[in-house]
């Protein structure tokens, strides 16, 4: 698979959900060719911008979408990576702020 092709996949799937890509095309871009590379090395697809453990059962919470992309755009318009936003986010009708990571430390290690 291609990242031109996850990303179509994954739009189709995730816009009927009410979330959006990030209108940086370049972003975008980059962020489906490491799920993509991520899938290759672990077997599953997950977060680009966490460190994965390689074991699919302790990085449940990160596979993407992320446990934590609901409530980040619920929160801040876009999930941790600025991958999905919400549609107010991409037209700038709220402010696009840094997001916190949301994951406990205690996963991360």
């Amino acid at each position: 698979m291609t990242p031109a092709e996850l990303h179509d996949m994954l739009r189709k799937t995730q816009e009927t959900k009410g979330y959006f890509f990030n209108t940086d095309r370049e972003r975008v871009d980059q962020l489906m060719a490491a799920l993509l590379l991520n899938k290759e090395r672990y077997g599953y697809m997950c977060c680009p911008c966490r460190l994965s453990s390689g074991d699919r059962a302790k990085d449940q919470d990160i596979i993407c979408p992320c446990v934590y992309r609901e409530p980040d755009v619920k929160e801040y318009g876009s999930c941790y990576c600025n991958l999905y936003v919400s549609q107010a986010w991409n037209e700038g009708r709220i402010p696009r702020e840094y997001v916190p990571e949301r994951r406990p430390v205690e996963k991360m290690f």
